[in-house]
């Protein structure tokens, strides 16, 4: 349902839009008048569609660009609050949560969580005056020029962005998975074109979420990783994406707080990290420091059998983030959980059929540098190459997967989001807690090169790319 508010910003946004809106429009008009003359069927929206079409194919100035976007909308939408360019109201589900999302009509290629969004600010880094404390959390689609598509607020912090894979090409008709951060009771499935809300699902009885998921690798069905909140033993539940994320059932995790999980390529086995950590719902205390058993299991993901089961070399490396490589590799972050001083490889990788875990490569051991801390890890298997994040470190760096060598770090405070940049020259991109997606490139694979965008929010932890 479209919300559309009365308020005097009608006239406020005519006056901001007149010196392009009025221009396009007029452009729009003629062509439109002269084309009526000869199809007499024709419609306004059905030029305006067509129009979009051919500026997205042709790669118009980025004025232009948006230019066109903004007389789009104030066509579909006027009047409309200055703030914000479409509000659409989740009725979806009978929940009480309400999520308002706003958006312009170009195609997504990343989704991330939002710790810190301005309530009132409209796409693309408005200058929309605002309170510095009207600030919530939320959802962001992200195009290839870094720039925001759609943002969507959300009742509570969000954790894991899980993006539905698809037999076909079309990436924009999937859905996205909107993980709660842990332990949370709830998800969201949003639409990955528009991001809106379709589903709110809440956790079962006994049961909270541990912010990760991951899909079949035919969609169908959705993974997550669960607490018992009786016995504090891991679970992995089952939901059925066909019928509205409905819970299925669900299976052992063989571990005490299981964070990321996901698919091998072989699509039969799930992978788990067994966080080894017992979690205290209200507070997020943690609860067993001392006696943790972390592991990284293989699971039959249709019947759950534990396939393999492998611990790290001390009981506090808490095994927490995942990635895949295409042959079945699987790259490991690790977050410490002992002493300081304490120095410990804290990226691993692993292959099923291994008897132990095989460490990369840290310049004179010096693990610390990442202050025991990996926020995430991102795989481009084409080129064989990992991206590691450290919000506490403050830096992110690649891998040469071939030689297993830190290639090089690069300082970014308060960086944890990371994903794979598609194109000719590959790379990551990374989010971060000052509001920056950064791209890094390594085409000499000896140096980072970084360049970086800033928008007016803080990302998250996790950021998933629309492969």
């Amino acid at each position: 349902m479209q919300n559309k508010t009365s308020n005097p910003a009608s006239n406020d946004f005519l006056r901001t839009l007149s010196a392009t809106v009025t221009a396009t429009a007029a452009i729009v008009g003629v062509h439109h008048y002269y084309r009526k003359q000869r199809q007499p069927e024709a419609r306004l929206q059905d030029y305006v569609i067509g129009i979009s079409a051919k500026m997205h194919s042709s790669a118009p100035l980025p004025r232009l660009q948006y230019a066109y976007q903004q007389a789009k909308l104030a066509y579909q939408n006027y009047p409309v609050n200055s703030a914000q360019a479409v509000i659409i109201e989740d009725k979806a589900n009978a929940l009480a949560e309400r999520h308002t999302t706003t958006m312009l009509p170009r195609p997504v290629c990343w989704v991330s969580g939002v710790a810190a969004m301005p309530k009132s600010v409209s796409l693309a880094n408005s200058k929309n005056t605002h309170n510095d404390n009207d600030h919530d959390f939320g959802v962001v689609g992200i195009d290839a020029d870094r720039q925001l598509v759609w943002q969507t607020t959300m009742p509570e912090r969000v954790h894991d962005i899980v993006v539905q894979p698809m037999a076909t090409k079309n990436t924009q008709s999937r859905d996205v998975v909107v993980m709660g951060r842990r332990p949370s009771e709830g998800f969201w499935v949003l639409d990955t074109a528009k991001g809106q809300v379709k589903h709110t699902i809440k956790a079962a009885t006994d049961r909270h979420f541990y912010g990760h998921a991951c899909y079949s690798s035919d969609g169908a069905q959705l993974y997550i990783t669960e607490n018992d909140t009786v016995s504090l033993e891991g679970k992995i539940g089952i939901y059925n994406a066909a019928n509205g994320y409905q819970k299925t059932g669900e299976f052992d995790s063989h571990g005490i707080g299981p964070h990321e999980l996901i698919m091998h390529p072989d699509g039969e086995t799930l992978i788990v990290a067994n966080g080894g950590i017992k979690t205290e719902q209200a507070s997020r205390e943690e609860l067993n420091l001392d006696s943790m058993q972390p592991s990284l299991v293989y699971l039959n993901r249709h019947t759950g059998k534990l396939l393999e089961q492998i611990t790290p070399e001390h009981n506090q490396m808490s095994i927490r983030h995942l990635a895949i490589h295409n042959d079945g590799t699987v790259m490991i972050g690790v977050q410490f959980q002992g002493e300081r001083h304490i120095n410990v490889p804290l990226v691993l990788t692993h292959q099923l059929g291994d008897a132990e875990f095989e460490p990369l490569t840290m310049p004179n051991d010096e693990w610390q540098r990442f202050h025991q801390y990996i926020a995430s890890v991102a795989v481009d298997s084409e080129r064989n190459l990992l991206c590691v994040t450290t919000p506490i470190g403050g830096c992110a760096a690649i891998y040469d997967l071939t030689t297993r060598q830190l290639i090089d770090s690069v300082p970014l405070p308060d960086c944890a989001g990371a994903s794979v940049r598609v194109g000719e020259q590959g790379g990551f991109i990374v989010s971060d807690g000052q509001g920056q997606i950064t791209t890094l490139l390594t085409p000499d694979r000896t140096a980072i090169i970084t360049d970086s965008v800033t928008h007016k929010m803080s990302f998250d932890n996790h950021l998933q790319a629309l492969l």
